[in-house]
């Protein structure tokens, strides 16, 4: 079988391919490719030399390892494949599925000849004993669905045509969402059905099954509004006052747990606010945005998009994937709506707009929150398809063609 291979990932895990001392965890929301990237991996080490008896795959999504779910069942699994002499490239998917595998994956680092890979579908594979037992011995790789740039590449590898204009592929990208396996079907009805099994499948797998909620109805009511108010700026306060309006009686610590709970799920990302005059975080305001933009539309009978929060999940999405840290930016009572973060802690500001067009207005307002932080990281204005213009060292680009061309902010 043919695999595409999504280089951004790679390229962020090639130098731990053979590190025996770190476990290597791909973490994100079901379906996002976490599986495919790790058989390109083991594809890679054996067009490096690696032979096939030392690349070791126990999927315990799969009927022959159903039983897997105590230590002592997963030690037998491994010990029963791993019999070749050398370094052993170890890759476990979904091993949240075991409880209690920590101690595992430990005894098997400090044989000093395991490269291990695990995958897990949401933050619990983060938390507890994971932090504890392997503290400092792990790195996490997030993984997203499909960005625009990928969804391309995508679409050529498995031979569906482009349309001339990287605007209606946007749009398209928009509609459709990014998951990788969705790209396989030709008619929107069938990728919305398939986008709605995946949420299906994430509620029973990665909530019903790890956390207890005792009034699913209040759930579903917290869930569908973070859904459907991406992008906005608000806060626990807010929502529950929203709530409050609407009839519906929930604590603000049910309300804060819920939100954490899809939080933890990856159905959605937390952006908090930073103040860039006083270089604080701001307490309690912050924006969520969703792993994928199908989850809205799939749950939506309204097809109509409002570019504004869309394009902000979009650029969120895509600076994510790439590394940076993210968070919304204030100075004043003006707003900036990204500040990135590369791991050498340089700054970018980006603000994002459908466009800056229609109104002398318009376009004030996109370029004054930047032209007002005094310093010298680059400034970028994103928009969807205007014409670029030159204004104070500010970096107008148009969103489809900067994420074809896999451009950086730093």
């Amino acid at each position: 079988m043919r695999l595409f291979r999504r280089e951004n990932y790679l390229n962020k895990i090639r130098g731990f391919y053979h590190d025996v001392g770190m476990i290597k965890v791909i973490t994100g929301v079901r379906r996002c490719g976490k599986s495919c990237l790790m058989m390109t991996i083991a594809e890679e080490l054996i067009e490096q030399g690696i032979a096939a008896e030392n690349i070791v795959f126990i999927d315990l999504r799969r009927q022959a390892y159903k039983s897997v779910s105590s230590p002592q069942a997963l030690e037998k699994a491994i010990n029963d494949k791993c019999q070749a002499d050398g370094v052993k490239y170890l890759f476990i998917d979904e091993i949240q599925n075991v409880q209690g595998f920590e101690t595992v994956l430990e005894a098997y680092r400090l044989e000093g000849n395991f490269s291990i890979f695990i995958t897990g579908s949401n933050s619990y594979l983060l938390s507890g004993e994971l932090v504890t037992v392997l503290t400092g011995r792990y790195i996490e790789f997030p993984m997203f669905t499909l960005t625009f740039e990928e969804y391309l590449e995508m679409k050529v590898f498995h031979g569906k045509d482009l349309s001339p204009s990287l605007v209606d592929e946007l749009d398209s990208y928009i509609w459709e969402g990014g998951f990788p396996k969705a790209l396989e079907y030709d008619n929107l009805r069938d990728k919305r059905t398939y986008v709605n099994s995946v949420i299906h499948e994430i509620f029973e797998k990665d909530i019903r099954k790890r956390v207890k909620i005792r009034n699913y109805e209040a759930f579903q009511k917290v869930q569908t509004y973070i859904i459907n108010n991406f992008g906005a700026t608000t806060s626990i306060r807010n929502i529950h006052e929203e709530f409050k309006k609407d009839g519906l009686s929930i604590r603000r610590e049910t309300l804060a747990r819920y939100i954490q709970i899809l939080i933890d799920a990856k159905i959605l990302y937390e952006c908090r606010r930073f103040d860039l005059k006083s270089r604080r975080s701001v307490r309690g305001e912050q924006k969520y945005y969703l792993a994928d933009l199908s989850f809205y539309f799939a749950s939506n009978v309204d097809n109509r998009i409002n570019y504004g929060p869309v394009l902000e999940n979009i650029v969120y999405q895509y600076a994510a994937s790439h590394g940076y840290e993210l968070s919304v930016g204030r100075i004043g009572k003006l707003e900036c709506d990204f500040i990135a973060r590369d791991m050498d802690m340089n700054y970018a500001y980006i603000q994002v707009a459908m466009t800056i067009m229609t109104s002398r207005e318009a376009e004030e307002r996109e370029f004054v929150p930047l032209e007002r932080i005094r310093d010298n990281y680059p400034k970028y204005l994103l928009t969807r398809n205007d014409l670029l213009q030159r204004r104070n060292g500010i970096k107008h680009r148009n969103i489809p063609d900067f994420m074809k061309n896999g451009e950086r902010f730093i």
